[in-house]
């Protein structure tokens, strides 16, 4: 994983290496993506942030300035849609009102900014969505991991733990959210084709924990004999599951027959404690860091006219042709268990040090 703090001289360097390994080439003025010309590296970058009542998106929004800085991205003051589609799209307005010439964005909903990005091509202003492809409209990339990867990794990992036989609970995040329909969909397949003696348990939550520890109270009390839980976002989901397994006594420590096997998606801090303390068992590291990193990247890139094409980066990616004539950076998310729970690389390791 890339290290969380370089140098401005060495995050150039490697911008220029991974121009080099995507086969990056520079576009004329006439035709760059921005609505400065190419070249205006200066520019005013927009960033509006999902939301901010979650841990995940809390790290990330700590990273946002301190790569912007590192990058050199003049980067406006950022705005916060609250998980609702209408503030983005307002957010959005007064950004570029302000003179924003690219913006980064995380569209919790993907089906419902298409018109904003329709708009935003229309002004030329380049978009570089963060974590979330949008169902439709044209951006200058995405930042994003492989999230049918990650339902995948937790039904191997339960699968394999449960024996292949038993119950498990799902708690799906939204399904308006391409992020939750690809790791819903991805677990369910991997379920049905590896594990069919394992009965799921979807619950939809809209990302809401309070959605998430009702629906794991109510099976609980109806079966329970539950072995295992999949929660695709731990930072809305860690801490009313764990309060909600406290208090049924169903907390128990690996070694016990009746311990419920918990594998998360994010990779935050609190995850980590969780796991080496047995509370949890796994989660997926969703890169924050590298999200904000590279979403910054891509933005000042658009802004100079540069372009991308599919093919292997240097930072351990992957850019892939999602259509639409998008393009997708899939960055690396690893699966975190007690085994490496400590790596120094991860990045809820290194968050406030």
């Amino acid at each position: 994983m890339v290290p969380v703090r370089r140098s401005v001289r060495a995050v150039a360097t490697a911008a220029a290496v991974v121009l080099a390994a995507t086969a990056c080439g520079e576009s004329s003025p006439s035709s760059a993506p921005g609505g400065a010309a190419a070249g205006d590296a200066n520019a005013k970058v927009g960033v509006d942030f999902p939301r901010a009542d979650s841990d995940f998106w809390n790290s990330y929004i700590k990273y946002v300035p301190q790569f912007g800085k590192e990058l050199g991205v003049n980067m406006m003051a950022p705005t916060n849609s609250q998980n609702k589609v209408e503030n983005l799209v307002a957010n959005v307005q007064s950004l570029t009102g302000q003179g924003a010439k690219a913006i980064v964005m995380a569209p919790q909903d993907t089906g419902a900014i298409a018109t904003t990005l329709q708009r935003l091509e229309q002004q030329k202003i380049p978009v570089v969505t963060v974590d979330t492809r949008p169902d439709q409209g044209k951006v200058y990339m995405v930042v994003r991991a492989d999230n049918k990867a990650y339902g995948e990794k937790a039904c191997k990992f339960l699968g394999d733990k449960l024996g292949g036989k038993g119950k498990v609970v799902e708690f799906q995040g939204a399904l308006s959210s391409v992020n939750g329909r690809d790791r819903s969909e991805a677990f369910a397949a991997c379920m049905k084709k590896d594990y069919p003696g394992i009965t799921v348990f979807e619950e939809p939550t809209d990302w809401e924990g309070s959605k998430a520890s009702s629906a794991l109270q109510t099976r609980l009390n109806q079966h329970p004999d539950i072995k295992g839980i999949y929660m695709q976002a731990g930072g809305v989901f860690l801490a009313p599951t764990l309060q909600v397994l406290r208090s049924t006594n169903h907390l128990l420590p690996a070694t016990d027959p009746n311990h419920i096997f918990i594998v998360s998606n994010d990779g935050i801090p609190q995850e980590f404690e969780s796991i080496r303390k047995g509370e949890i068992d796994a989660t997926v590291s969703q890169p924050a860091d590298l999200y904000a990193k590279w979403a910054l990247f891509y933005a000042k890139a658009a802004l100079e006219g540069k372009s991308f094409k599919p093919g292997p980066t240097d930072h351990d990616s992957t850019i892939v042709d999602v259509g639409n004539g998008n393009l997708e950076d899939q960055l690396p998310a690893p699966l975190v268990t007690k085994d490496n729970v400590d790596d120094k690389a991860l990045w809820g390791n290194q968050i406030g040090k």
